[in-house]
């Protein structure tokens, strides 16, 4: 994220005395002798899923029935790419990157033309918005030629936004105006995109009467257990049901019956805090950082000024938004059963039963990972008029130093959760999520970031950044580093297979970092080898076969550009370390950022946020004849036309 981002992730507001996940992975590996002695034995309890290069194994104890007895030796079939320091995405030999749908991107209305810094507000509205995240392609019935690109904008550059270059000053609080903060607004938030490949291969955009902007003044609804709720009213709406707008679009998720889930994620720098709040409310904003106005916004909007007997608005953020992209008219819906955190991410499984299960991660350090589970089957909820992301327990996860793990419920009324513990009711519970998971006894973690479920093996995949420097980061057995400059993935089993249930099996899959050198040592505790070096993961996404997918978010070894691995955690080297291999590099100053792909795995979008951050003379991609950094998707295609990876 850019200098105008959030930093405040870095920096923890957590008291929580609670064990890290650092410590508890501290713990795991020492007791299996790993940093300096393989990772094999890290993730020996899953034997049956570690197995040497040449050889392969599902993973134990999966259920499904999907791709049992698969040879997964040849998952990575590309020749992998080195660190890179220029300005150009790099791919694979073999591949194809073309940038796709930059901001500015003319989607709907009059389908204004963009002009760097002399757009309008009105003109911004009708445009692909700035700085893309988390993305997902809904395709037409199973299509892989045509379908529907949803995009997340996470937030703005104001320089490039306002004035077009970044060789003029920033606006500053006292001369913006109000048309620039509508224009700020408008840049943020969610683009939904008609896309379809013509003969040629070229991907392109489909003028069409579906495609939408949705922006932080998008008329909202809210559901669920906080909708109502004394802590969600406002004075301009009494009845706590009808937010506006949505922000900080970060990560995302799709739900079974074709919906798009958005996650608010660092909320709490778009407000100004005039004097001292209630009690309740400096609780509040001292656990979320409320505060800051880092983007000037309070001084035309007065929704984002708090003041005594006026701070519920800022409550009304920090939720996962639930869209639906094919129909333009439908008003988004943020569903508070899913808790008020940094919603770095939403991702969706199903169960045998299915039961949806919602895994989530706050991006914040000492902060926790999360999931919901629907009380029921999805389409017996739907056909009986309720949401299954309005019906159901929010959990947050406890990790042991013995590889087991427990999933806490937060439910009012239980231990820690009760009104004597300062929560009245499941309204005051979902609000004060953070609040909630310290009471009841969660692992802090270093920055949760993205989610992924292997649709295969059941495995769930979770990024954890870094520590960020952080002075309160402390060390758990799920994060042994402090500092931890490079962050890791952790995975874990449901038990029985079962993504309801509330224990589970966890390890680490690995430590990021500069890597180990030829005899094995990694000073910096990294498990993987130094040609694949890489630090702070944090995109995440599993493939159809497997493969997992890891984009990069800070600090890389050497000062190297942001970047895109995959790895082949059924194939291990004889020091236990898996697979890996680069497939792509960005630009300088960019962050790596969403990833998915056709139904038919020939076609993927991936996203680079903030090109050229840092880098006055920076002009990709270059399109148009513009040359203002442009945060684009790109668009990857293997020349013999094979699936991506393979």
């Amino acid at each position: 994220m850019s200098e105008y981002g959030d930093a405040s992730e870095n920096v923890g507001t957590n008291p929580t005395t609670a064990t890290h996940m650092s410590a508890l992975i501290d713990a795991r590996l020492s007791r299996r002798s790993v940093l300096m002695g393989g990772l094999a034995t890290a993730v020996g309890f899953m034997s049956a899923s570690v197995v040497t290069a040449g050889s392969a194994a599902a993973a134990p104890g999966k259920g499904n029935g999907n791709g049992k007895g698969k040879d997964r030796t040849g998952l990575l079939g590309y020749t992998p790419v080195p660190l890179a320091f220029g300005d150009q995405v790099v791919v694979p030999a073999g591949y194809k990157a073309t940038p796709f749908l930059p901001w500015g991107t003319p989607l709907l209305g009059s389908y204004p033309a963009f002009r760097p810094g002399q757009n309008t507000a009105a003109e911004q509205e009708q445009q692909v918005g700035m700085h893309h995240d988390g993305m997902h392609f809904f395709p037409d019935h199973g299509s892989s030629t045509r379908g529907t690109l949803v995009v997340n904008h996470e937030y703005t550059d104001e320089q490039l936004l306002q004035v077009g270059s970044k060789a003029t000053p920033r606006p500053g609080k006292d001369v913006i105006t109000a048309d620039q903060v509508r224009k700020s607004q408008a840049a943020h938030g969610v683009s939904v995109a008609r896309i379809e490949r013509g003969r040629d291969g070229a991907w392109a955009l489909v003028r069409s009467a579906q495609n939408r902007r949705i922006t932080a003044n998008t008329p909202m609804a809210m559901s669920g257990p906080a909708a109502g709720h004394r802590l969600v009213r406002t004075p301009a709406d009494p009845d706590g049901r009808r937010p506006v707008g949505t922000l900080n679009n970060c990560s995302n998720g799709a739900t079974p019956w074709g919906t798009y889930l958005t996650c608010e994620e660092n909320f709490n720098g778009y407000f100004a805090v005039e004097g001292t709040l209630d009690p309740e409310a400096e609780a509040l904003k001292a656990r979320y950082g409320i505060g800051g106005d880092n983007y000037y916004w309070a001084a035309r909007d007065a929704r984002f000024r708090l003041s005594a007997g006026n701070s519920n608005e800022v409550n009304r953020f920090g939720w996962v938004v639930e869209i639906d992209p094919a129909d333009p008219r439908s008003t988004p819906v943020k569903r508070t059963a899913l808790g008020r955190i940094k919603h770095e991410g939403a991702f969706v499984h199903t169960t045998k039963g299915q039961r949806v299960v919602v895994y989530m991660g706050d991006d914040q350090v000492n902060e926790y990972a999360y999931k919901f589970v629907s009380s029921g089957n999805w389409k017996s909820l739907r056909a009986r008029g309720k949401s299954p992301l309005d019906e159901g327990t929010l959990y947050v996860g406890k990790f042991g130093e013995d590889g087991r793990g427990t999933w806490l419920p937060l439910v009012h009324g239980t231990p820690g959760l009760t009104a004597a513990e300062g929560f009245a009711d499941q309204g005051d519970v979902l609000v004060k999520a953070r609040l909630a998971a310290t009471s009841v006894g969660a692992t802090p973690m270093h920055r949760p970031e993205w989610t992924s479920v292997d649709q295969n093996t059941g495995a769930v995949y979770l990024t954890l950044s870094n520590d960020g420097g952080s002075a309160s980061a402390v060390k758990n057995a799920a994060n042994p580093r402090v500092p931890n400059k490079w962050g890791s993935v952790i995975r874990w089993y449901e038990d029985g297979d079962d993504h309801a249930a509330t224990s589970f099996t966890w390890d680490l899959l690995l430590l990021a970092g500069p890597g180990r050198d030829a005899v094995g040592v990694a000073p910096d505790g990294s498990t993987v080898l130094a040609e694949d070096a890489f630090g702070s993961p944090d995109g995440l996404w599993v493939d159809r076969d497997s493969r997992v997918w890891v984009q990069t978010d800070g600090t890389q070894p050497l000062g190297a550009n942001d970047q895109m691995l995959a790895v082949n955690p059924f194939v291990t080297d004889a020091d236990g370390r898996p697979e890996i291999k680069r497939f792509l590099t960005g630009v300088r100053g960019c962050e790596v950022s969403g990833v998915i792909d056709t139904p038919d795995q020939r076609t993927m979008f991936v996203n680079l946020q903030h090109p050229g951050d840092g880098v006055p003379e920076a002009t990709w991609p270059g399109l148009d004849g513009v040359t203002v950094p442009r945060s684009a998707t790109v668009v990857i295609t293997k020349d013999d036309g094979g699936v991506i990876g393979s």
